[in-house]
């Protein structure tokens, strides 16, 4: 089996060799040889167009014709036409008759990209098309025959797309008869670099320079990025590199000038259509919610504080009373977060009716958290002689988080 995958990335000029790519180059293998339906799925950029040309070359139907068909970037009123065919003077500008993708593919194989965008009358007629190979023309009568083999690719969140009622529940199924998932870059890190090699390199050829190398630390930040745009913007990013750099050898802090300074590994709540794929770690989560916590006892302090200014008869009850308020409402959150995350319930432990000065004690104590977190920081470079890809990893936090951590502490040197 890893031979043929091998063969086919060679022949295909595929980069990677992260599990969940080499399963998805297999699948396709395996499918090929028949004229099952597949739907590709998979986040823009990430390079779903290589996977039908795969399964055309693999296929009975290799001598065939292929199309590849943009379906979003077909105008609404035309697509039928460009998909099934016209009759002379069916519409305005129809001069004359015109066949269609599926009826000039006849025998061979058509890719539907962006098949989530196609209007629903338009799916009826593709249904059709995969239910009994049938078509009409736009503006005949006359029902015609074609043996095309359909591949679609999106990366839209079909299911749900079926339950806001944006595409067919039946097309739905009949499509995805042979579901095939590709990776996003995030998710192939050790991929990256090589994937930039070959980018460096590729460019270099055609602008006639010297290829770009990435110094260690660069690299370190190539793999922690996000990568919202996938290989179509690492690919971006090289080639800008390429042109504009004068030095050939480029660290992290050239590569930080071609990185977008938002942070996208902040968690992503409820709604997003790629739904737990953008979600970060659960430690990542947690830490935002001991900073919101961290802030809201900065807040509750002050405003104490200006309550005894300005009655100071009163400021032990106002204190009192706020003080065990607000830890109520931060003692029913920690309790969430310990019910959800069982480590870290012995770490966060708050009483909302404890004694005022009791009370004090933990709001002083919070402040330390910045602190804290920096001595670990500095520990964790120390054990591990400054390689960050090993202190992220102690830490329990992603590069990213840890190369963010670093220049808002001002600890990068």
């Amino acid at each position: 089996m890893m031979e043929d995958i091998q063969g086919i990335k060679q022949r295909f000029e595929i980069i990677g060799n992260t599990p969940a790519l080499n399963r998805a180059i297999d699948i396709a293998n395996q499918v090929a040889p028949t004229d099952l339906s597949v739907l590709i799925t998979g986040e823009s950029g990430a390079g779903k167009e290589i996977f039908p040309r795969i399964i055309h070359a693999y296929s009975t139907r290799k001598h065939a014709s292929y199309i590849a068909v943009n379906c979003g970037a077909i105008p609404e009123g035309t697509i039928d036409s460009e998909l099934f065919g016209h009759e002379k003077g069916s519409f305005t500008g129809a001069v004359s008759d015109r066949k269609g993708y599926f009826e000039v593919t006849d025998g061979g194989t058509i890719f539907l990209d962006e098949v989530g965008e196609l209007p629903l009358p338009t799916q009826a007629r593709l249904l059709r098309v995969l239910e009994t190979g049938e078509f009409i023309r736009v503006g005949s009568s006359k029902v015609q025959k074609t043996n095309v083999r359909v591949i679609a690719a999106t990366n839209l969140n079909i299911p749900q797309a079926v339950r806001n009622g944006k595409f067919r529940e039946d097309l739905f199924y009949r499509l995805n008869t042979i579901p095939i998932t590709v990776p996003p870059l995030r998710e192939r890190q050790d991929d990256i670099p090589l994937l930039f090699r070959k980018f460096a390199a590729d460019f270099a050829e055609k602008y006639r320079m010297p290829v770009v190398r990435l110094t260690e630390d660069a690299v370190q930040m190539l793999k922690a990025f996000y990568w919202p745009g996938n290989v179509r913007q690492l690919k971006n990013v090289a080639e800008q590199i390429s042109i504009i750099e004068q030095e050939r050898s480029v660290d992290a802090l050239t590569l930080r000038k071609y990185i977008p300074d938002s942070d996208p590994m902040l968690p992503t709540i409820a709604g997003h259509e790629q739904g737990d794929a953008n979600f970060a770690s659960e430690r990542e989560i947690l830490y935002k919610i001991l900073f919101d916590m961290k802030k809201d006892m900065n807040d509750l302090k002050r405003l104490v504080y200006d309550l005894m200014q300005n009655d100071p008869q009163s400021s032990a009850s106002i204190k009192k009373n706020t003080t065990a308020l607000v830890l109520h409402d931060l003692y029913n959150s920690a309790s969430d977060i310990s019910s959800n995350h069982p480590a870290t319930s012995a770490s966060v432990t708050l009483h909302p009716h404890e004694h005022i000065q009791e009370s004090e004690a933990v709001i002083e104590e919070s402040f330390s958290i910045e602190e804290k977190e920096k001595e670990l920081i500095k520990k964790a470079l120390e054990k591990n002689h400054n390689k960050r890809k090993l202190a992220a990893r102690d830490l329990g936090i992603s590069e990213r988080t840890l190369y963010r951590k670093l220049k808002e502490y001002n600890l990068e040197n």
